[in-house]
């Protein structure tokens, strides 16, 4: 039996789960740990796509 190929790893909250719906099928949750911790802080700081960085809204 073939393995289908690993395409997208993505790191997704609750909500954006709930908006895929059921066709979204597999997910592996993480617990909370201090091992992410460093990388989630970084990521939290990364404006969503289409939204002006900080610094641009200054120059405004």
């Amino acid at each position: 039996m073939a393995m289908d190929k690993v395409v997208a790893v993505g790191l997704l909250t609750q909500r954006d789960l709930d908006l895929l719906g059921a066709g979204f099928a597999r997910m592996y949750p993480v617990d909370a740990c201090e091992v992410f911790q460093d990388l989630i802080s970084k990521l939290d700081q990364v404006p969503p796509v289409g939204q002006p960085l900080s610094h641009d809204l200054q120059r405004s």
